[in-house]
């Protein structure tokens, strides 16, 4: 596996927030240390970095319930230790409880200065991720396995005229075909009894195989062919030994539909017991053959996503070696508004590979065309010595790198965006951009979603010097008013949001933006006049004439003054934010709204998917949970079921945070 240099000089204006990611063999979530390193030596090791403090409070509050890595660092950006989560959000806020922790745990939360974390596509992905970071940074609070034998396998022995099925750990010294690394024990078990009984294949030891002179009890519970007694032909059994094999290289879906189709018809026959085992055996399946974007075939390159809003911008690189994902880093470099993502990708790209020496892989993925590509491929091609290629059009593993590296670009960024100091920062630029006599200390945005008229609703978020406030967002379902109406629609929000406000029922904001021109900025000052409030400034933000972001002008609620910003300008940051935020949360509550009204399950309503393609999906999974738990490949894997389909189902399955 090579090395990623880390040579950090010359890198001009990057701004990084990096963190070095590697591999290991820990399954486990628990925060352990190896046996040969006492609670002192760690406290020992880690006084050089000392002790910093962490705003695990703001942390939290943005951080994603998706599954995923997270990585802890001391103040020196030494790695302390690396976890997986089905839901980071729960997980990492476990290290942050009043109580219950013991004392190792508490002597590695003292030490954290900053978290890492990196979304995955399922929590099987997050584990052979964890597992790869561990083995290369061997962080000191995480348990370190001397070799690979915390990896699964299953092994074929095809040597011999009988081949067995096993279960596999350690070094691969016996002749035969080895499937995996597979990612947990219980799933290689469970299908090896399923594979047994579908295809009666033996899995005994040769001891036991060679001194039969009858068959044994699996051959009497149908759970084997008995070959020990030379029941079926070797030509026979090598059929059933290839379908075998078939199967776990992802060739043969033929047992998944014939277990399908027995639990369709044990369902129809109100035999739900059997459909039960039926739906089991289907889920260990899929686990034991689940394809994972963090463990591909082979290659090596270096993935980076690119996510830019409100006047920042996320690189996050993906480092993958021999096929695996070894490692990766987010930078938050500066640029100008008017920089195309495809002119940011050229800057970062030569800064990061042509002014740095690092070394260069022969394939770069980027999640757009870089600009001037031809030659950025020349330069790195001479720099290397070797023809570099860059690429954004991709397929299979590397287009699941690609997803993996653009959705951690744009996790970072929102985290990056709701950081304390970043907010401080651009809450002082407002203040002067207004010329208040203070800060403000409460902001409301409010803006309508809506589509064709139908299902309208006004959203209302807040900000305070913290960033969100989430506990203080607020839906408007609008009633009463003609379809597409949207002044109506802001009248009828703004009055009993401020109604409410009025009588005492909540804060009254410094400061209320409107998502609109001088239209819905005439409703705001009208509602307010009407309650008699007066101390809350208003401001439009109104989009410029191609609705280009940093070209938007505020319109002063008071005057009707209309004021430009600089696209470079922190306070204007921050109003597109907040903006954006309030139309991410007006767009969530139009569809929770209009999806209750046209869904009775969580499958239905989705844009292609009717009655039969309902009925595939169950029968290839089982159960909605166990849909609900799938990537988009796998998905993808149900005959009726497109790309484009298996996206949109795996979208609405899993809506934002």
């Amino acid at each position: 596996m090579n090395e990623i240099p880390d040579n950090d000089t010359n890198r001009p204006d990057l701004n990084r927030a990096e963190s070095d990611d590697s591999s290991s063999e820990s399954t486990s979530d628990s925060v352990a240390v190896d046996d040969g390193d006492s609670l002192a030596e760690l406290n020992k090791q880690d006084q050089q970095g000392g002790s910093s403090s962490f705003d695990s409070k703001s942390f939290l509050s943005r951080l994603t319930r998706r599954p995923g890595i997270y990585q802890m660092y001391n103040s020196n950006g030494e790695i302390l230790y690396v976890g997986k989560a089905k839901n980071l959000k729960n997980r990492v806020s476990s290290y942050f409880r009043s109580t219950g922790l013991n004392i190792k745990t508490q002597a590695l939360v003292s030490r954290i200065a900053d978290i890492q974390v990196t979304v995955t596509n399922s929590e099987t992905e997050a584990l052979l991720l964890e597992q790869n970071l561990i083995k290369t940074n061997r962080p000191p609070y995480n348990i370190l396995l001397r070799d690979d034998k915390s990896y699964p396998y299953i092994f074929v022995s095809t040597e011999q005229q009988y081949p067995a099925v096993r279960f596999h750990r350690g070094a691969k010294r016996q002749k035969g075909r080895y499937f995996g690394p597979f990612p947990s024990s219980g799933a290689v078990r469970d299908s090896l009894a399923i594979m047994q009984k579908v295809f009666r294949i033996r899995q005994c030891e040769e001891s036991f195989f060679k001194n039969r002179s009858r068959p044994c009890l699996q051959y009497q519970i149908k759970r084997c062919s008995g070959p020990c007694v030379g029941i079926p032909t070797p030509e026979a059994y090598q059929a059933d030994i290839r379908h075998a094999m078939m199967f776990l290289e992802g060739k043969n879906n033929t047992i998944m539909d014939e277990l399908a189709e027995q639990m369709d018809q044990a369902s129809q026959a109100l035999n739900f017991e059997d459909a039960a085992i039926y739906r089991d055996q289907i889920s260990s399946l899929q686990q034991v053959q689940e394809q994972q974007h963090v463990s591909g075939q082979s290659g090596d390159a270096d993935v980076i996503g690119c996510a830019q809003q409100s006047g920042a911008v996320c690189m996050h690189m993906l480092f993958v070696r021999g096929g695996r994902i070894i490692g990766s880093k987010v930078y938050h470099p500066k640029f100008s508004i008017e920089e195309t993502p495809q002119e940011l990708l050229a800057a970062f790209i030569a800064q990061w590979y042509l002014a740095s020496g690092r070394e260069i892989p022969p394939l770069l993925i980027t999640v757009d065309e870089a600009a001037d590509r031809e030659v950025l491929e020349a330069a790195l091609s001479e720099r290397s010595g070797r023809k570099v290629t860059l690429v954004h059009k991709v397929r299979s593993d590397k287009s699941g790198w690609q997803k993996l590296a653009q959705t951690n670009a744009e996790q970072n960024l929102k985290s990056h965006l709701a950081s304390k100091q970043n907010i401080y920062n651009r809450y002082l630029a407002l203040q002067d951009v207004l010329q208040l006599d203070t800060i403000p200390q409460r902001m409301e945005c409010f803006d309508i979603s809506h589509s064709s008229g139908e299902a309208t609703v006004a959203s209302c978020v807040v900000f305070d010097r913290n960033g969100p406030l989430k506990s203080d967002y607020r839906h408007f379902n609008i009633e009463g008013i003609t379809g597409g109406d949207d002044y109506a629609a802001m009248h009828q929000a703004l009055t009993r949001r401020y109604t409410r406000l009025k009588k005492g029922e909540g804060k009254l904001p410094d400061i209320l933006l409107i998502d609109g021109g001088k239209g819905q900025v005439t409703q705001a000052v009208e509602v307010l006049a009407e309650l008699q409030i007066d101390e809350v400034l208003i401001v439009g933000v109104a989009k410029g004439s191609d609705r280009k972001a940093g070209l938007e002008t505020l319109i002063m609620g008071d005057s009707g003054a209309e004021v430009a910003l600089r696209a470079d300008s922190p306070a204007l940051h921050l109003i597109q934010y907040i903006r954006d935020e309030a139309h991410r949360f007006a767009i969530t509550g139009h569809r929770a709204r209009r999806g209750k009204a046209r869904r009775k399950s969580s499958l239905e309503g989705i844009p292609g998917v009717g009655p039969k393609r309902r009925r595939e999906l169950l029968k290839h999974f089982g159960s909605v949970q166990s849909i609900e738990t799938a990537s988009i490949e796998e998905i993808g894997k149900v005959s009726t079921i497109s790309r484009k389909i298996a996206e949109d189902i795996y979208a609405t399955l899993h809506p934002d945070p």
